[in-house]
């Protein structure tokens, strides 16, 4: 064990370590139970420059009201994916918490990367009202969009990946076959072919077309239907002007999608939306509708689940403005005796984004530290909600320990080492684990 006038004088070979590992990963196949490398790239080139690694933390107030004698029942809540530039670290449950949690587990959700958090609450009496608070760490590895090309021609439907085409559909939010949308989809694009320069006038345009009604509608705390149509015509919160933006893409041929976030807002919230679209040969890009701005980077907000067609086709209610319909749903109860309780973001069920920590270094240890961060996460996610004991249960508590002391770390650290550390201490008391 490193004592600490060693550990930081140790740093070089630590780094060179770093780099054995990360080649090592690059041309070795990996495998376990879970075949999540699938799903993680890895580069044995090293990147020049500096990176910007940013620790958020998503903190949910949940309350939960009893209509009726209800028995154990099951609540899924979004849990933010291993994403693009996040990955999830860990899952709190916050002491405060009344509710009888008799077990808990973080799931794949039906479509990929999304994820929830499968809490089992045991018997809730009627009228009963108990509290779920919870807390999400993440680390996001910014992306300042540096290397998005100025011109990018508009694809053609069989240019496409397979997989983005189903984000071309018109559903009952984002009707992208609308006369009038399409309509004002074509004046957006003009005679231009470049795909870029429609996402920026895309992104203002969401904001501030008829904003008069917008701050009519906000003053009197009246929303009403948040599709694309009705948004064109009157405007909308956040994620009316998500299903519109999906919507002028989509009547253009490119993939567009809705995402639950939350960003870097002063104020409580219930969810935010934002959405992306597809860029061929570079990815999915963000645009904030709130700010009416793309490409948005990273480093401002957690996403907690990119919305399919079947979201947009099941939306909800809002809990608070019961007038305003049409967004997708963030949380899911098997029992309809119990609701959640939303009152004005002030009290009761609320939800927000908080930004612990910055650190900046360089471009090789930034990715390490991203890689290290998916590799524990994979197997923390894997562990939790086993039925663990004797040596495997010590082993997972020493890791999730270990954890717990890398993420307060990075939140008074401008070095990310003693981070790497404890993280590494974490991987070795997982790979531990004989079940």
């Amino acid at each position: 064990m490193y004592a600490g006038t060693v550990r930081y004088s140790s740093k070089k070979l630590l780094v060179s370590s770093m780099l054995i590992m990360l080649i090592l990963l690059t041309i070795s196949p990996i495998v376990n139970s879970e075949n999540y490398f699938d799903n993680v790239s890895l580069t044995a080139s090293l990147p020049t420059g500096e990176k910007e690694l940013h620790l958020l933390r998503v903190e949910h107030v949940l309350v939960l009201n009893a209509a009726d004698d209800a028995n154990t029942f099951n609540l899924r809540y979004v849990f933010p994916p291993d994403y693009q530039y996040q990955v999830p670290i860990l899952l709190e449950i916050l002491e405060d918490s009344t509710a009888n949690i008799l077990h808990y587990q973080i799931e794949d959700d039906v479509n990929e990367p999304n994820k929830v958090v499968n809490f089992t609450i045991g018997n809730m009496e009627k009228d009963e009202s108990v509290l779920i608070h919870f807390s999400c760490w993440v680390l996001v590895k910014n992306h300042e969009y540096g290397d998005l090309p100025e011109y990018v021609k508009f694809p053609k439907k069989c240019e496409l990946p397979e997989e983005t085409k189903i984000w071309l559909s018109s559903t009952e939010v984002v009707q992208a076959k609308s006369f009038f949308i399409k309509h004002k989809a074509s004046q957006l694009r003009g005679v231009s072919n470049n795909l870029v320069r429609f996402a920026s006038e895309i992104a203002p345009f969401i904001k501030e077309h008829n904003y008069l009604l917008f701050v009519l509608q906000l003053n009197l705390g009246i929303f009403f239907s948040q599709d694309a149509i009705t948004t064109l015509l009157i405007n909308g919160e956040n994620v009316g002007r998500s299903h519109l933006g999906c919507a002028l893409f989509r009547a253009n041929n490119v993939p567009a999608r809705v995402l639950l976030a939350l960003p870097d807002q002063t104020f409580w919230t219930q969810m935010h939306y934002m959405f992306e679209y597809y860029c061929p040969d570079y990815g999915w890009i963000l645009i904030d509708p709130t700010r009416g701005k793309t490409p948005y980077e990273p480093r401002r907000q957690v996403i907690n689940r990119v919305c399919y067609p079947e979201d947009e086709d099941d939306t909800k209610a809002d809990y608070i403005i019961p007038l305003m319909k049409g967004e997708e749903r963030w949380l899911w109860i098997d029992n309809e005796n119990v609701y959640p309780h939303y009152v004005d973001c002030d009290e009761e069920s609320k939800s927000k984004m908080f930004s612990e920590n910055e650190v900046t270094t360089d471009s090789f240890t930034a990715d390490y530290v991203f890689l290290l961060t998916q590799l524990v996460f994979h197997q923390y996610e894997q562990w939790l909600g086993e039925n663990l004991v004797g040596e495997n249960l010590m082993h997972f508590q020493n890791a999730t320990c270990y954890q717990k002391q890398a993420v307060g770390d990075l939140c008074t650290s401008d070095d990310p080492f003693e981070y790497i550390y404890l993280m590494d201490k974490a991987y070795d008391e997982y790979k531990e684990i004989d079940f």
